[in-house]
């Protein structure tokens, strides 16, 4: 667009009010075609006043909710809560129950979030023993098949061996020692299924590696028997014959009638050995540090 002026004095005031109009033109142009392309162009801002709920009626809806099975929509509840008055008595309670809800719902990552939360805000509440036992079972909630990777298995294991730990005297520790156990077996079980993979590949050095986590860490499950046959087995192969014999007399003392002890018993025969146990071997001394499990030695 273009100004022509006439001849004579024009002031500056009508050459800005000029500039100003062209301006104004160019913003609206640009206006009404940004309004073309936009999808929400007939959407307006309205201001709206959100009314804030109290604490006491919003931890009522959660638990509403909760009787009537609905834990997603009651964490939500819980979760409001904490958030919109943090400084509320009910604060606390709500975030404890907005683990229990999470895990209820199979939330289990959000349950362990805000059963941390809630263990490094309130590490000696008489509810903290709680929140671990429900982080602990989110954990083993997660815990897949020995087939599987067992991150999760070997979490829930460290949860609940603090649970126990931490608060011995706890109402939860029962059930989470059972838990322990069964969870030191599964673990033991992914161990034993890797090492029979490498022993059957004639791999002994790394199948040895794994037996010997089992006979260290996981002594009280039903895998250790195995472990010690198949030790027998791997280093027999290799030709380290005292440490096989140590192997076949921890298990003969610990488990007389194991078949496994048989086998054992049998392929030292096989090579020309019995049974002996050298207590400075690394088997002996893994075995004397549970008590009760070596009761002497050949």
């Amino acid at each position: 667009m273009r100004f022509v002026f006439s001849s004579g004095t024009v002031s500056n005031a009508t050459v800005r009010a000029a500039l100003v109009a062209v301006s104004a033109l160019s913003l609206s142009a640009c206006s009404e075609t940004f309004d073309k392309l936009n999808p929400f162009a007939d959407e307006k801002y309205k201001p709206e006043v959100v009314e804030e709920v109290p604490a006491a009626n919003l931890y009522n809806d959660g638990l509403a909710r909760m009787s009537d099975s609905n834990f997603t929509g009651a964490s939500k509840k819980f979760s409001d809560l904490e958030k919109q008055h943090p400084y509320s008595p009910y604060a606390k309670k709500a975030l404890l129950m907005t683990a229990y809800t999470n895990y209820e719902s199979g939330s289990y990552d959000d349950a362990i979030q805000a059963s941390k939360r809630y263990l490094t805000l309130h590490p000696g509440d008489k509810d903290a023993a709680y929140a671990q036992y429900l982080m602990a079972m989110s954990y083993y909630s997660m815990a897949p098949d020995v087939s599987r990777d067992q991150e999760q298995a070997e979490k829930a294991g460290v949860a609940l061996q603090e649970l126990v730990q931490r608060y011995p005297t706890s109402e939860y520790v029962k059930d989470a020692k059972w838990k322990l156990q069964v969870i030191q077996d599964q673990l033991a079980g992914k161990e034993m299924e890797v090492g029979r993979y490498y022993l059957n590949r004639r791999n002994y050095t790394a199948a040895i590696n794994r037996f010997r986590v089992v006979v260290s860490r996981y002594q009280t499950t039903r895998h250790v028997e195995e472990a010690l046959e198949r030790l027998t087995e791997a280093y027999m192969a290799l030709g380290i014959v005292n440490e096989a014999q140590t192997a076949a007399a921890v298990l003969g003392h610990n488990f007389p009638d194991s078949p496994w002890y048989k086998d054992a018993h049998a392929l030292l025969a096989k090579g020309g050995a019995s049974p002996r146990e050298d207590r400075g071997s690394w088997i002996s001394r893994s075995f004397r540090s549970v008590v009760g499990l070596v009761s002497g030695s050949n």
